[in-house]
């Protein structure tokens, strides 16, 4: 399998089957606590990374060959090696799956093109959303997601307000603090100000657990997760 990959258990989403809708690692972003690395291609250009149809065959022989498997997941995710909002035809491949499978299908994304009303529109089947904001400021923004030049947070943030309004299903916003960085209380005060004009069902709290793209990025603290969780109200989870 190339482009499906798994099952694998998320800390967020349970049991998951991954789909990756980019070579490894096409991003627009360049992360500092990404576990997959460096971003290779760094790029905001969208097109058909992978030929959907190829995606749709491998997912359709997977599930063919893995009923029992099917069985035990709670998502088959959208994700994988690269933001998969790049590849132009993830509107054609979330349609194809949801004929292929009855599993919840599940998109994760750096919510850099949801302010892109074609892109938001392709999302809409989907059962579950996970969108990610790490920031409240643009130059928070840059220091820890290292965007494309052409990426401006306040975009995503307003395509994140225009996709509550438009999608029926859940959104599970992930935010993911990396300690000197993006954890400074008065930040996070800003930062659900913002939060509350989007109104997703969950906020979720990360982080970094595992290697990460640089060096010296180090995960906050439980006691002071718990205050920001505090902060941020009754719809946060610490993942």
């Amino acid at each position: 399998m190339r482009f499906v990959y798994g099952p694998v258990i998320s800390r967020r989403i349970g049991v998951s089957l991954g789909i990756s809708l980019t070579p490894y690692k096409i991003c627009n972003f360049d992360c500092i606590y990404c576990q997959l690395g460096r971003t290779r291609e760094k790029t905001n250009v969208r097109k058909e990374y992978i030929a959907s149809g190829e995606i749709i065959d491998e997912v359709r022989a997977w599930i063919s060959a893995n009923k029992q498997e099917e069985a035990k997941l709670n998502y088959l995710t959208i994700s994988g090696l690269g933001e998969p909002t790049l590849n132009t035809g993830i509107g054609r491949i979330i349609s194809e799956i949801k004929k292929i499978s009855g599993v919840p299908l599940a998109v994760i994304t750096n919510a850099s093109y949801l302010n892109d009303k074609e892109v938001r529109s392709c999302l809409l089947s989907a059962d579950l959303i996970v969108p990610s904001l790490d920031a409240a400021s643009q130059e928070v923004f840059e220091k820890i997601d290292r965007p494309s030049a052409e990426v401006k947070l306040n975009d995503i943030i307003e395509g994140l307000v225009d996709l509550r309004k438009e999608y029926s299903g859940k959104i599970w916003l992930e935010v993911m603090l990396v300690s000197g960085v993006n954890d400074d209380i008065r930040h996070i005060k800003k930062l659900k100000e913002t939060i509350d004009r989007i109104e997703p069902d969950k906020i979720q709290l990360n982080s970094p657990v595992r290697t990460t793209s640089e060096e010296n990025v180090l995960p906050v603290e439980r006691a002071k997760l718990e205050k920001i969780k505090e902060i941020l109200g009754d719809r946060c989870e610490i993942v």
